[in-house]
């Protein structure tokens, strides 16, 4: 017998809405008897079914819903039917050689991120609950999606906020972490053992399709290149010249590797720099280019460092903005989902006011849809992009 929660009395609640998550503070007591990862029944205070959800009090989001339905059973055949749901979607959506397969909330398996890259699988469990079920979800990824490895990557830091140790590792039988992939014409190696978060953002593949039409022929600088993938697209979309800068030496050694992958080493070039620093340093020289690329990591993870964070994007943007040529773009992102839509583009406004350039908007797109925005769960909204020319 589930044990069951009942809530307290609250105006406009979050759960009233849909959204998944039941917070600690929205608990007023429960009926029976419960471990840390079991699933339980959530009750509205007057008695009305919620769902079904797992629970842990050692974090904040209590009870994370799985199923609105008091008769499914969250077993194998469940997650049968939720991954089957995730991927016919994405069939019809992206090109599935390589996307992300589960993103959470937004398919209705809170705290579990499944990447897809070629034939192997990366997995991410971020709550308690969802960590029960992993060698079902190996077992459905092997037996009906052709997984040839599955590797995880459970070394994310929102882990210990769970109560839950970081871990890495194989799921399957060992094999080689580095995986070669496709993504718009583009050869990437892809470290799925070593790389940031699952080893490759895939949340940018249409954005990176979308500079294409702006490259050729084109100087290109790309700031904060990770694994160069803006950096070769420009390439491959035909740039004249690309040059791509990280702050890690390691990162672009990598990137050197993938553009000589892609036959593309004497078009982009790539070398270490603290980004701040050297736009301040390029544009007070007057440097300049056709197109500037930035896609810093997410400078805010929290609603407390949001004034800090804006400072930083204004910095980047202004600098960035000063060294477009005239007539030519900037592609600004933020993937930070404490930095809101409005926030960001007053940002970038301010930037070109300060920096006496009027900007002509091309494009505003948001994450690759194989990374679904759920209107009842925000969090997942969280990629802003931008195409400008600079006048």
């Amino acid at each position: 017998m589930a044990c069951k929660f009942y809530l307290i009395n609250r105006k406009n609640p979050l759960w009233e809405s849909g959204h998944p998550w039941i917070y600690s503070s929205d608990i007023e007591g429960y009926d029976g008897e419960y471990k840390n990862g079991d699933v339980v029944e959530v009750y509205e205070h007057n008695g009305n079914f919620i769902g079904k959800g797992y629970i842990n009090d050692a974090s904040k989001i209590a009870i994370r819903i799985m199923t609105k339905d008091i008769n499914e059973e969250i077993n194998e055949n469940f997650f049968r039917r939720r991954l089957k749901a995730a991927w016919d979607y994405r069939k019809k959506v992206v090109d599935t050689s390589s996307c992300r397969f589960i993103f959470g909330e937004a398919d209705f398996l809170p705290g579990l991120i499944v990447d897809k890259f070629e034939d192997y699988y990366v997995i991410q469990s971020l709550a308690l609950g969802i960590d029960k079920y992993k060698s079902i979800i190996v077992k459905i990824l092997m037996d009906e999606y052709g997984a040839k490895g599955i590797y995880e990557r459970s070394d994310a830091n929102v882990r210990e906020k769970e109560g839950m140790d970081q871990v890495k590792g194989f799921l399957s039988e060992p094999f080689d972490t580095m995986v070669q992939i496709v993504e718009n014409g583009v050869k990437y190696y892809v470290d799925i053992e070593n790389g940031q978060k699952t080893g490759f953002f895939l949340d940018q593949k249409e954005n990176r399709k979308a500079i294409h039409k702006i490259c050729k022929d084109a100087d290109v600088l790309d700031c904060f290149t990770h694994t160069g993938s803006f950096a070769l697209n420009a390439g491959i979309a035909g740039a004249k010249s690309v040059l791509g800068i990280d702050i890690s030496e390691h990162a672009v050694e990598f990137c050197r590797k993938n553009a000589e992958l892609n036959n593309l080493s004497d078009t982009v070039k790539f070398e270490c720099h603290n980004a701040f620093d050297i736009l301040r340093e390029w544009s007070d020289e007057g440097r300049n280019f056709d197109v500037v690329i930035l896609d810093p990591p997410a400078f805010t993870k929290s609603r407390q460092t949001v004034r800090s964070a804006t400072r930083g994007y204004k910095e980047i943007n202004l600098r960035g903005i000063k060294m477009v040529r005239p007539g030519g773009f900037l592609v600004t992102a933020s993937c930070s989902h404490f930095m809101t839509p409005e926030l960001f583009s007053e940002t970038i406004s301010n930037a070109a006011k300060d920096a006496g350039r009027l900007l002509r908007q091309v494009e505003f797109k948001t994450q690759a849809p194989d990374h679904p925005i759920l209107w009842t769960s925000e969090e997942s909204y969280y990629l802003k992009f931008y195409i400008f020319q600079v006048i």
